[in-house]
């Protein structure tokens, strides 16, 4: 008759090996996903610099966007004038449509718009990526802060305050329609 500790040997081995196995089927996961990441990033870039080679502003990259930010956005633009993602921020003027900015941009100012139009103060972009739905961690804060920051440049949104965002008073006007 096996003894009892001979019993939990036998059961100690048999998970142990089963660990190793399981470690080892994670490793060679591991191997082929990074292998999958880093071709998928050679696309991304491919992608990228073909866009920027095909820009209609002779590949001035300085006001392209560096990271995607979030999608699916409730926007206000126009059926057919959607703008391209990544696509560059025009100065504001009158009679500018919203639909001249990438849905990530028009997402900002739709809930810039919302706050403005409830008479409600002005946003940090902390607070916006949290409005997003997103974790605010400090990559996705700093693209969401880096969106804003050129919206601002580019007369679409107002920084009175530090880090606090509200719309410019031309887009403010306008409530994205025209």
């Amino acid at each position: 008759m096996p003894s009892v500790v001979g019993l939990l040997e036998q059961h100690e081995l048999a998970a142990r090996r089963r660990v190793d196995g399981l470690r080892e089927e994670a490793d060679r996961v591991q191997a082929e996903l990074a292998v999958a990441e880093k071709e998928w990033q050679e696309w991304a870039i491919a992608r990228r610099r073909v866009g920027t080679v095909l820009a209609p502003d002779d590949g001035n990259v300085a006001d392209q966007e560096a990271v995607p930010g979030p999608r699916n956005a409730d926007t206000h633009s126009a059926p057919g004038q959607a703008a391209k993602p990544k696509s560059q921020v025009p100065v504001w003027r009158e009679g500018l449509a919203w639909s001249a900015l990438s849905v990530d941009y028009q997402r900002i100012l739709s809930a810039l718009a919302d706050r403005h139009r409830l008479h409600q103060g002005p946003l940090t972009c902390q607070e916006l990526t949290l409005m997003f739905g997103m974790d605010a961690v400090p990559a996705k804060v700093e693209t969401l802060r880096s969106k804003a920051k050129r919206l601002v440049a580019r007369g679409w949104l107002a920084e009175r305050q530090p880090g606090r965002f509200t719309l410019a008073p031309g887009p403010a006007g306008q409530g994205g329609a025209s």
